[in-house]
């Protein structure tokens, strides 16, 4: 493994819970564009392969609760994404944009998993940016199934909302302020200077607030992280904007639903059956991050859908 110049991993403390299983195996993985993803694996290898992607401002790390509940029947793979967790983090705002990080599943299938296909499992932007792979053709008979979670194709829902401003426009207008913080994060000097002020107490005192939980693992929401992965936003966001697509889905998806979710809105589900020919929908009665607060719940849908599409 070569000297990671632009990792991040010195000020990155990994949290590991009592439950958590210890990787069976980590890798180094070479991006398209030089950067570097960390990988850990658990379980049996020779099980079918089930890859985990994360969202913002969390690491790996945030799927440790729920590992536990798949090593029996899968081969799990999580990574950092670029720019977060152990991963190297990028210079150019151009290397968050989609087809980047679609390229990055890629990599890390590629490398560690050679010539197999695999279920993939996603929260919040490792939804929205799963997506992006989801919808592509070259992902054909690669991926099994996909669970999302808290993060919709950004192609869908500004599908969604140019229907709904036309029919609903004051709701609209209500679901667009329930994502406020995106516009936040386009200020160039607001969103850093909140990343600084952030600290491991106020997101503390976040989490449980909104999972209605103690003791929740704060840990895995690092505030260099959240400060990085801003420019997934900048990246994508506008550019998607202007230019949306058809995206039609390439494998079964199920959208995992969480009806006290205060970021995104659970109604950009309504949208799916236009874009993915085999839908399933489920609830949870959770907030944003339901894979900390109801990891064997979360764990217990991904494993079923799963099941039921296998290679």
């Amino acid at each position: 493994m070569r000297t990671k110049q632009k990792t991040n991993m010195q000020n990155v403390q990994a949290f590991v819970p009592t439950s958590a299983q210890p990787a069976t195996s980590q890798h180094w993985v070479n991006c398209s564009d030089g950067e570097q993803l960390f990988v850990q694996c658990w379980g049996d290898a020779h099980n079918p392969p089930m890859v985990l992607v994360h969202g913002y401002p969390d690491n790996q790390d945030v799927w440790a609760l729920v590992i536990p509940y798949l090593i029996q029947d899968f081969y799990v793979i999580s990574y950092d994404v670029r720019g977060a967790g152990r991963s190297s983090v990028p210079k150019k705002l151009s290397s968050y944009r989609l087809a980047q990080l679609s390229a990055d599943l890629n990599a890390v299938t590629t490398q560690v998993i050679p010539n197999r296909a695999f279920h993939l499992a996603a929260h919040d932007w490792g939804s929205i940016q799963s997506w992006e792979s989801v919808t592509e053709p070259s992902f054909q008979c690669k991926i099994l199934s996909y669970s999302t979670i808290s993060g919709p194709c950004l192609d869908h829902a500004y599908s969604y909302l140019q229907k709904a401003m036309r029919l609903q426009p004051i709701h609209a207008l209500k679901m667009l302020g329930k994502s406020w913080y995106i516009g936040l994060f386009h200020l160039p000097f607001l969103a850093p200077s909140y990343w600084r002020l952030s600290s491991a107490q106020r997101w503390q005192k976040l989490l449980t607030q909104l999972e209605r939980q103690d003791h929740l693992p704060a840990s895995t929401l690092v505030t260099q992280d959240g400060r990085q992965g801003i420019a997934l936003y900048r990246a994508n966001f506008m550019a998607t904007l202007r230019h949306p697509r058809a995206r039609y889905a390439q494998c079964p998806v199920q959208a995992i639903v969480l009806k006290r979710d205060r970021f995104v809105s659970a109604e950009y589900m309504d949208e799916m059956p236009c874009w993915v020919k085999d839908f399933s929908r489920v609830e949870v009665d959770a907030n944003h991050w339901a894979i900390l607060s109801q990891p064997k719940e979360i764990a217990k849908y991904i494993r079923s859908f799963a099941l039921k599409h296998p290679s």
